[in-house]
């Protein structure tokens, strides 16, 4: 029989999400709380939600749905982040049984909800929305991740992209002294990290409260840290994308080889519907920057199809973009009308049809650009971080610096543990991922 202090935590969505969960487990852990595996185990079944797409949306509604009878016994429900901003009081009206209602934003508010919570209040919320200028800032996070350690260094958005429901459900942008991140990241080395992600919306849009370091100052700084071997950051805007970030990753050895840059489309109107404040040729600069470095540094980016108004030229011009960059890694998404975002009153010309034909072929594209991409390390020697085993096929999966996933040949009887690292000769290569063989 499942007790009031047990909780089940289930997280949708970024990579944000999951790390709002390692504090918001921390949190309750602090309060007395004990985790456990499912929901029918846990008194408090808490689900924290992403709201960029509609899929994962849907699966939250359809969660609660599922596990409704549960309440029945006894257990409570609570709805966290992006969609229980959007939804807000909504959802007591679609999921009476469900008692607490937080947006991220309100997350520093949690032991007073949780102290409401046992007093036997029902219907709970916490919508700080734009209000508020604090972050989430715990010592208690309960870090999942057996290799990688994160920091969120700047919480909400103040870009409006048109499509983009962020700035609505994550306040506006706040962020975290410099003091205070570069005490979390000695923190996270402390306990064996070697590896750091810095986190945020626009996380290059970084301004230190105190006035001591910009976004590369910090990056750097973090990648400084003794014991940290490899500094990652994400997600980047082109608009305050600066030539010094590149500046740090060519002269700082522990900050990866890799950018995450969002272009989201590759032509000059698109962008101007999007609200993206920056041309096709602005974007390309910055790319030349990182192209330009001693270090071959690999660029991934995020691209939507089918804007509202999206012409069969105007997607000519993403994919010669495509080809233009020639990226690493692109992550492609038709475009889904998401609430209260300005592009919902656009009309949505491009047929959902004619939608998927885009999408496919700028796959298809970007894997050949892959493919030969990859396959030009044939030969090379990468250091690689240990991150599991593939069982299926009897080798070792791990990352190299660029954010490429290698899979290698390991010979001892002992297979090395996540978190260490291992030089590997690439002897493979897929559109995906590399093979090798540990030197």
């Amino acid at each position: 029989m499942a007790t009031d202090k047990t909780f089940y935590l289930e997280t949708f969505g970024c990579q944000m999400n999951a790390h709002d969960s390692e504090k918001v487990i921390g949190t309750l852990r602090q309060q007395g709380y004990r985790q456990v595996e499912s929901e029918e185990d846990a008194g408090l079944i808490l689900y924290n939600t992403c709201s960029i797409r509609d899929k994962a949306e849907q699966k939250v509604f359809h969660r609660l749905n599922d596990y409704k009878k549960l309440h029945k016994e006894g257990k409570r429900f609570g709805v966290l982040g992006c969609v229980a901003q959007q939804e807000g009081e909504k959802i007591f009206e679609r999921a009476p049984f469900v008692s607490l209602v937080s947006g991220s934003a309100s997350y520093r508010k949690l032991p007073e909800m949780l102290t409401r919570l046992e007093a036997g209040e029902s219907h709970i919320t916490g919508l700080d929305d734009r209000q508020t200028d604090e972050t989430f800032e715990t010592e208690f996070t309960a870090r999942q991740n057996p290799y990688r350690g994160y920091i969120t260094i700047i919480e909400g958005c103040d870009k409006f992209c048109s499509y983009c429901v962020v700035p609505y459900t994550r306040g506006k942008e706040r962020s975290r002294a410099s003091s205070s991140v570069l005490k979390e990241a000695r923190r996270i080395a402390d306990l064996g990290y070697t590896e750091i992600q810095l986190l945020g919306q626009n996380v290059n849009s970084y301004r230190d409260p105190e006035g001591k370091c910009s976004f590369a100052e910090l990056l750097a700084a973090v990648g400084e840290a003794p014991g940290i071997r490899r500094v990652r950051f994400m997600t980047s805007h082109p608009r305050d994308f600066t030539r010094d970030i590149v500046e740090a990753i060519d002269r700082v050895p522990a900050l990866c080889d890799h950018i995450h840059l969002p272009v989201q489309s590759g032509s000059a109107r698109v962008l101007g519907r999007m609200a993206r404040e920056y041309t096709p040729e602005w974007y390309l600069e910055r790319i030349g920057w990182i192209k330009a470095t001693r270090r071959k540094i690999s660029i991934s980016t995020d691209i939507i199809v089918g804007f509202p108004g999206e012409s069969a030229q105007d997607f000519i011009q993403t994919m010669d973009l495509l080809a233009e960059v020639e990226y690493d890694c692109v992550f492609a998404f038709k475009y889904s009308a998401r609430p209260n975002t300005p592009a919902l009153s656009m009309v949505d010309t491009v047929p959902e049809a004619e939608k998927t034909t885009r999408l496919q072929a700028l796959l298809e594209r970007q894997r050949e650009i892959q493919r030969i991409n990859y396959s030009k390390q044939i030969g090379e020697i990468v250091e690689v971080m240990v991150e599991g085993v593939n069982p299926a096929r009897g080798q070792i999966a791990g990352r190299s610096s660029q954010n490429k996933p290698v899979n290698f040949v390991w010979t001892q009887p002992i297979a090395p543990a996540p978190g260490s690292y291992v030089r590997v000769k690439i002897t493979g290569a897929y559109p995906n991922s590399l093979l090798g063989q540990a030197v």
